[in-house]
């Protein structure tokens, strides 16, 4: 190969080098960046038997978390997490609720779900959702929450996500809050949240 045109093709390098730079900054050669949605439509059922949607979460904050009445540890410890996380709030509670939506529909009924919610350290302002197994699935789908029952016969246990998420008003994603988020720290997150208004999508 000649030098002359070795001397070309590093041109043409230099030259592609810098377009493609251009094309970067520019955004026309960024890569997409997607990441799913979290949250979406269901059809459910409260605490008192009623009917609801995903409207639930409109004009409130609100931390959704998959569990079921019988958890012997995660849930508990989750919920009264939240509850406490709800009295530090103070008079910010009243935007506030826990959504805590049973992936155990076959024992957790609105009656024992009421039962359950009632507890004098979970939080105050709450809705629990029940269902069909298939409203159920619909609603882990759409906040990509694993769920799996343990065992067989009556004291079968079921696996699931620990992670609470924090919905705006608006009823979308604004940050995730961890099962080992102390109830200091979900407040704190939450109120983070508050400040940058009811569309904000992080906290």
């Amino acid at each position: 190969m000649s030098r002359r045109l070795l001397v070309i093709l590093a041109l043409l390098a230099v030259a592609f080098a810098i377009l493609t730079t251009v094309a970067v900054r520019r955004g026309v050669l960024a890569p997409r960046q997607e990441t799913a949605a979290i949250g979406g439509p269901f059809q459910m059922v409260d605490q008192t038997g009623a009917k609801v949607d995903q409207s639930v979460l409109k004009g409130k904050w609100s931390a959704v978390f998959f569990g079921f009445t019988n958890c012997p540890d995660a849930c508990p410890t989750t919920m009264f997490a939240l509850g406490q996380a709800e009295k530090l709030l103070g008079a910010k509670a009243d935007r506030f609720q826990t959504v805590f939506i049973s992936v155990d529909p076959a024992r957790d009924t609105p009656d024992k779900l009421a039962a359950f919610l009632a507890t004098d350290a979970y939080p105050k302002h709450v809705v629990g959702l029940t269902g069909t197994p298939q409203q159920v699935d619909q609603a882990a789908r759409a906040y990509h929450v694993y769920f799996q029952k343990v065992g067989t016969g009556p004291a079968y246990s079921v696996d699931h996500s620990t992670i609470t998420y924090l919905m705006n008003p608006k009823g979308r994603f604004a940050c995730v809050i961890t099962y080992n988020d102390p109830p200091q720290a979900i407040a704190a997150k939450v109120r983070a949240a508050m400040a940058k208004g009811d569309d904000a999508e992080s906290c």
